[in-house]
């Protein structure tokens, strides 16, 4: 079992969002997207969201980002990325 903790980005000065391996962050229209460890990113529309004081995040349910043939499934609590 993977656990990672994920790294929080924001807006750059141009209102976009560049996600580098293990981190996750919400664009200027309120969505949020994550990009696990060996996935790309994906965005989780339809899942609650808590943000908590320091900035992490707790997302339910599970995620599932599938690209091609490679599917991860795991949780993200307090920012911290655990497989499934």
């Amino acid at each position: 079992m993977k656990v990672v903790k994920l790294k929080r980005i924001y807006l750059n000065e141009k209102g976009e969002l560049l996600f580098p391996p293990e981190s996750y962050g919400k664009d200027s229209e309120g969505i949020w997207f994550v990009r696990p460890p060996d996935a790309h990113t994906g965005s989780i529309p339809k899942h609650d969201v808590v943000e908590h004081e320091d900035g992490t995040i707790t997302v339910s349910p599970s995620i599932v980002i599938t690209d091609g043939n490679t599917s991860v499934h795991g949780y993200l609590e307090r920012g911290i990325w655990r497989d499934v």
